[in-house]
């Protein structure tokens, strides 16, 4: 690999000038140095780090990305969309997970404020709790009032460009889906009832069955994660024929959850989740779910945040309901 002391030697100038040239420096190199240093990068076959030219020209060219949990999934592939987008215009990206606490993901807007980030992007549901919104709309408010952008990937409650995921839609066509199946008694793994997002598939789902004139669902609270999910599966009800978790994550740990019980999936249960996140791929049985485009949201939340639109713009995301050997039908 061709390196910049390479294109230096060749060139016959110092790193630091060779840095100058090609990696985005503020500081002025003459033209005739600054020929031959080009020069010399054609002719080695040199490709200028992107990373280095945006740390040099400073922070206006880095996108903050604020995520609940890096090492769900869902979230790896929302901000991987998002990264990706951001490479193909030579932007940095700082990635910062809150582990789910709202108090850490108003601190981490305030900094990237503080260090002036070209723009900021949030990713991950609101809490139902109007304060702490409230707290974070108004850090967003300063922050954008200094020049700065931001996005989120969300509900449309922080007066910022929002993709917001159809989560009580796509669980009610879930719901539909699966009780055409032929089932009747349903059990929701229900995440964290103060989290929004998990609130509304949950309310979308049962919304559904009571529309059809089905039994309420048992709905089992938990944390809205993996464990979350295992520990859930293990209170459900006797009777219940089919198992909807509010996320892929906890339907993965309810999966386990009963393969470490002797209860098949789907012979004795049928499981479902939502998000249809990437590793669902290699899981058997192949996991019943509701798709969302998660690296394709991502992409576009960090569009939305670098467009120059004054009125924020919220575009609605449809999930897709995808049948898969974790259900089955019912005779």
């Amino acid at each position: 690999m061709v390196t910049l002391e390479d294109v230096a030697r060749q060139a016959g100038v110092s790193l630091a000038t060779a840095s100058r040239v090609l990696n985005g420096s503020t500081r002025q190199v003459g033209a005739a140095l600054r020929a031959r240093v080009e020069q010399a990068a054609d002719e080695l076959g040199y490709r200028a780090n992107i990373a280095a030219q945006t740390l040099a020209r400073g922070a206006g060219n880095v996108i903050g990305i604020v995520v609940h949990d890096l090492t769900d999934p869902y979230f790896a592939a929302l901000a991987d969309g998002a990264m990706r987008a951001a490479a193909t215009q030579g932007l940095l990206v700082m990635v910062g997970t809150t582990h789910r606490d709202p108090e850490q993901e108003i601190a981490y807007v305030a900094t990237l404020s503080a260090q002036r980030v070209r723009a900021v992007l949030l990713v991950g549901s609101r809490v139902a709790d109007p304060q702490v919104t409230g707290r974070l709309r108004d850090e967003l408010v300063r922050y954008r009032a200094g020049g700065g952008r931001a996005a989120c990937v969300g509900q449309d409650l922080l007066g910022v460009d929002t993709v917001a995921p159809a989560n009580r839609a796509g669980a009610a066509e879930l719901a539909r889906a699966l009780a055409g199946l032929g089932h009747t008694r349903f059990a929701v793994l229900a995440g964290p009832p103060h989290l929004v997002t998990a609130a509304d598939r949950c309310a979308g789902f049962a919304g559904a069955l009571e529309e059809l004139g089905l039994p309420a669902p048992q709905i089992i609270p938990g944390p809205f994660d993996r464990d979350g999910g295992h520990e859930a599966a293990r209170r459900v009800d006797p009777d219940v024929t089919c198992v909807f978790a509010v996320n892929d994550v906890m339907a993965v740990g309810a999966l386990a959850a009963y393969r470490e019980a002797g209860v098949r999936v789907p012979e004795d249960v049928s499981v479902a989740g939502f998000d249809d996140i990437v590793t669902l791929r290699d899981h058997v049985p192949a996991l019943t779910t509701v798709r969302l485009p998660l690296k394709d949201m991502g992409a576009r939340a960090l569009e939305l945040a670098l467009a120059e639109d004054d009125a924020p713009v919220v575009e609605q995301v449809a999930g897709e309901v995808v049948l898969r050997e974790s259900v089955r039908r019912l005779a």
